[in-house]
């Protein structure tokens, strides 16, 4: 049965999870969003769609990362004394004066003790499962050929015994590079040695130039490294997730593919990346969303887009593939990008605020970026206080959210501060007016005197997780009585146990069933805004304790059982521990 304990390895091109027992799971070709070849993680029962290493006899086995890097070490146990190592990363250097990320992934295995016997078993299935390759093989290359792509293994291993998946002692070290159809320009073993020693250093460097807290060092260095491999390098794209369609609980439908970039779910990973000094990456974003805005008719923006800004992602189901544990459908593309959600403008203008303000940034923003976040300023004050599907994406059901208008007010007063600092300052004041303007009215239309806190929608009664953010985005001080109010309102209507809902209403399909993970996160951030910090670390503690054993955390919780749900591995949720470690931490000077 299919489980969340996996790792993930990658180089911003491509990623891949691998399970317990150092099978591949799930990875897509040639790019993160790409053909599904291995897709077992969502077709339990099926013999394709995985990349396995099997011990003979096997008994146990133990996986961890290879310290501050994202390179991933499972170790087999047989019956018999013997002990084999696999090493799986995807290469990723500096080289050229470019970074240096084939979609490739490389697996170096080798005995530790004894004579274990390994299976092999490589099982591509292209078009997301659908269709079986043909094979042909060299002297020491396998090609998986399909229309659309081929994959070329190529080995110093026995290839027959690959291809006839036949043990074999495993008396001297073998190399596994599955890649573009491409020959290599040396040998196996000095290549896969090479291409290692290069991630492992690149990995190292990176971690090296974080700026990161006293306390929790080792979950945040693992946070920061799985947010980056969600980054699409090339143009700059952040994922919500890996993968697609890991349902949000058991025997439901809420099954979504998450390989797009969401303009809310990346401000936020973006704003925590800052924290941590990665400000290339922030650049290569301002830069994805600044052609999105170039892009935009009158302002207008979808909430989610593709990698390379496609907007044609729409959703289908695919019938072959019975769905994680059998909970179909497996869904790819999401129809969330035809929605109306308000609170992109307020994401895109806050993201961008950074290059205005930042003074590591090589491209500092300019006029004529201001005039595009203009563009959106205006847009925010047409709808914010317009029916939207809201931060949560309902389906069927529109409203005028809380969230969505309070991030419309966010991209007036951000403006207005962005204006004042290029010395625009009648723009400044316009700005500072509307911002003003909608504040008043949020606060009027968003207050429930019955509930004695801020609501969901403007005029409603009910409560959601977005409310615990009023003071992140300044909309309120920490000393506001009304802050206060709302975060103890939250939690009291959507705390269960040490987790909370993102919502109690019933939506399209119900009411929710697990915890969304990065609610808790948000509300460890209330909690130590407010002073109670205490409370705020134990409760971090807690949730620490609940990540996978790589450190890793999906979109949910039940908070029942502590069971991850949810695609994988969840930028929001990262995002929330790192956020959450760096504003609780003590700092340097005080811990000595």
């Amino acid at each position: 049965m299919s489980t969340l304990d996996l790792g993930v390895i990658g180089n911003c091109n491509i990623a891949a999870l691998v399970d317990a027992q150092a099978a591949i799971v799930w990875g897509c070709f040639p790019r993160i969003d790409g053909d599904a070849v291995f897709h077992a993680l969502l077709n339990d029962t099926a013999s394709q769609g995985k990349f396995s290493v099997e011990l003979v006899d096997q008994l146990h086995s133990e996986q961890a990362y290879l310290p501050n890097s994202a390179i991933l070490r499972t170790t087999l146990y047989d019956h018999h004394g013997g002990i084999a190592e696999v090493v799986d990363f995807a290469p990723r250097f500096a080289l050229y004066e470019r970074i240096f990320r084939p979609p490739m992934i490389i697996r170096r295995i080798k005995a530790v003790q004894g004579r274990p016997r390994v299976l092999v078993r490589l099982r591509p299935g292209f078009e997301n499962g659908g269709l079986k390759p043909q094979l042909t093989r060299g002297s020491n290359h396998l090609r998986y050929v399909s229309p659309a792509q081929t994959l070329r293994l190529t080995t110093n291993a026995p290839v027959s015994y690959i291809t006839e998946e036949r043990p074999f002692v495993l008396d001297r070290p073998i190399d596994l590079l599955l890649g573009s159809d491409e020959s290599l320009q040396a040998g196996v073993e000095t290549t896969a040695r090479d291409l290692f020693e290069r991630t492992l250093d690149h990995w190292r460097s990176w971690v090296r130039s974080l700026s990161i807290p006293f306390e929790w060092q080792d979950a945040v260095i693992r946070a920061a490294i799985t947010l980056k491999l969600c980054n699409f390098e090339e143009t700059g794209a952040i994922v919500a997730a890996l993968t697609t369609s890991i349902p949000e609980a058991p025997e439901t439908e809420r099954n979504w593919d998450y390989r797009f970039c969401w303009l809310r779910d990346a401000y936020f990973v973006i704003h925590a990346l800052n924290r941590l000094g990665v400000t290339r990456t922030m650049e290569d974003y301002l830069r994805f969303i600044n052609d999105i805005v170039e892009e935009a008719q009158d302002g207008e923006l979808r909430p989610v887009y593709g990698i390379t800004r496609d907007t044609s992602i729409d959703e289908v189901a695919i019938p072959h593939l019975m769905g994680y544990r059998g909970f179909g459908p497996v869904r790819v593309g999401n129809q969330a990008h035809v929605q109306i959600q308000n609170d992109v403008y307020g994401s895109v203008v806050l993201a961008s605020t950074h290059a205005f303000f930042d003074r590591r940034l090589a491209h500092p923003g300019n006029m004529a970026l201001f005039e595009q976040l203009e563009r959106l300023g205006n847009r925010a004050v047409a709808v914010f206080d317009k029916p939207d599907a809201g931060p949560w994406e309902l389906r069927t059901i529109a409203s005028v959210h809380t969230f969505s208008s309070v991030m419309c007010w966010a991209a007036c007063d951000r403006l207005a501060k962005i204006a004042r600092q290029i010395g625009q300052t009648d723009r400044a004041i316009y700005w500072r007016r509307e911002a003003d303007r909608l504040h008043a009215i949020i606060c009027e239309r968003a207050w429930s005197d019955k509930r004695g806190c801020f609501v969901s929608t403007f005029g409603g009664d009910e409560l959601d997780a977005t409310l615990l953010l009023l003071h992140e985005v300044d909309f309120l001080a920490t000393d506001d009585p009304r802050f206060a109010a709302t975060v103890d309102a939250v939690a009291a209507n959507l705390r269960t146990g040490d987790f909370l809902y993102r919502y109690v209403a019933e939506d399209d399909f119900g009411r929710p069933a697990t915890a969304f993970l990065i609610c808790v996160f948000w509300y460890i951030d209330a909690l130590a805004a407010l002073g109670r910090r205490d409370e705020a670390r134990a409760l971090f503690e807690t949730v620490l304790g609940r990540r996978n054993p790589l450190g890793l955390l999906s979109e949910d919780i039940d908070p029942r059982n502590g069971e991850l749900w949810g695609n994988f591995p969840q930028t929001y949720s990262m995002v929330g521990l790192i956020n959450c470690a760096m504003r609780l931490s003590r700092n340097w000077e005080e811990a000595f």
